[in-house]
């Protein structure tokens, strides 16, 4: 159900033509994640005087903020092929020799979901990324062999929302890891108005690309698809160009509120408030109670939340927090800073 709704950072089948469409070509273009790119930058000249490939990279991070897109920019700022795949699609040791064994030198493998490998994948996995060697067991039983091949000096780039879920061994293959974080308002409202020169969208003010950059949860999917939305509203109920009256009404038929919270998001605060109190109260009750999977809660909605501050984790369970109560236009009860602690 989340994965439909306008505010969800997860990807859409509508988001993979606009991200290809919209996708920085280079660093420059790239706007936000300074430190990361800093870090990238000297991480990536410094491989290319040594002329070899890059040590393997991890970036984590929610849904949304331009992993991929990043994983697609080295490709391009070290002149190099970029394979794409995903954790779940490598069912079998043999699609994964497949791939390495079509790679070729300085070649970058982006594992989406890198979470998600099976297991066994993971060990053959680990001495293709130190080694740049692939073990094969031929035959069976007493006969059994193993041949080793060499693969090419090629670059693993994972990516995932997950870290907590990868294996030590795992992560610790990694050359470099790097966490992506949400963006700020300016930085979004840079995105806003680049997306909207590539797509050719007139916006006539300031205003509605700040109104844009503050509901999208800090978050350059969403803005752009928010972006979208209105531009679509503003052609059929105005002249096609944004301003601050057509991006409003665009946004409040979406339901998208001023922090760029959705119906769902107030469902979970309000649920929390009306059955259980305000909290503290544990994810599956949440979930179950909003008919999401925890997974999702605790992915897609509960870290915007508690980046807004409306939301908290305490060690008996989630408690909505001042600003919540205040959100929702509701008193904040006079236990509440009981819960907090």
């Amino acid at each position: 159900m989340s994965d439909e709704k306008l505010t969800s950072a997860k990807t859409r089948e509508e988001d993979k033509s606009l991200d290809a469409t919209l996708r920085p070509n280079n660093l420059k273009e790239y706007f936000g994640q300074e430190k990361i790119k800093g870090n990238l930058l000297i991480f990536m000249e410094a491989a290319k005087q040594r002329k070899e490939p890059i040590e393997h990279v991890l970036l984590y991070g929610p849904p949304g903020l331009g992993k991929t897109t990043l994983a697609h920019i080295i490709a391009k700022e070290m002149n190099v092929n970029i394979r794409v795949t995903s954790g779940p699609a490598i069912e079998r040791a043999g699609d994964l020799a497949a791939i390495l064994t079509n790679l070729e030198d300085g070649d970058i493998l982006f594992i989406d979901e890198i979470h998600r490998l099976n297991k066994l994948i993971e060990e053959v996995l680990y001495p293709a990324m130190e080694d740049y060697a692939l073990d094969i067991v031929v035959g069976k039983g007493p006969s059994a062999r193993t041949l080793r091949l060499d693969l090419p000096k090629f670059t693993i780039i994972g990516a995932t929302t997950r870290y907590n879920l990868l294996s030590s061994p795992l992560r610790d293959r990694f050359g470099s890891t790097y966490r992506l974080n949400y963006y700020n308002h300016p930085e979004i409202e840079q995105i806003i108005n680049r997306s909207a020169r590539i797509l050719d969208i007139d916006i006539e003010d300031i205003e509605s690309a700040k109104m844009l950059a503050k509901r999208s949860r800090l978050t350059p999917r969403i803005a752009n698809r928010l972006l979208k939305r209105v531009r679509d509203f503003a052609q059929v109920k105005g002249t096609g160009k944004l301003n601050k009256d057509i991006t409003r009404a665009a946004l409040k038929l979406l339901e998208v509120d001023n922090q760029g919270l959705d119906d769902l998001d107030r469902k979970i605060m309000e649920i929390i408030i009306e059955r259980f109190k305000g909290g503290p109260v544990g994810l599956n009750s949440i979930a179950a109670s909003v008919q999401e999977e925890d997974g999702t809660i605790e992915e897609i909605y509960e870290p915007y939340l508690m980046q807004l501050g409306f939301l908290i984790r305490t060690p008996r369970g989630r408690v909505v927090t001042e600003h919540g109560y205040k959100h929702l236009g509701l008193e904040v009860p006079s236990e509440l800073q009981e819960k907090l602690l």
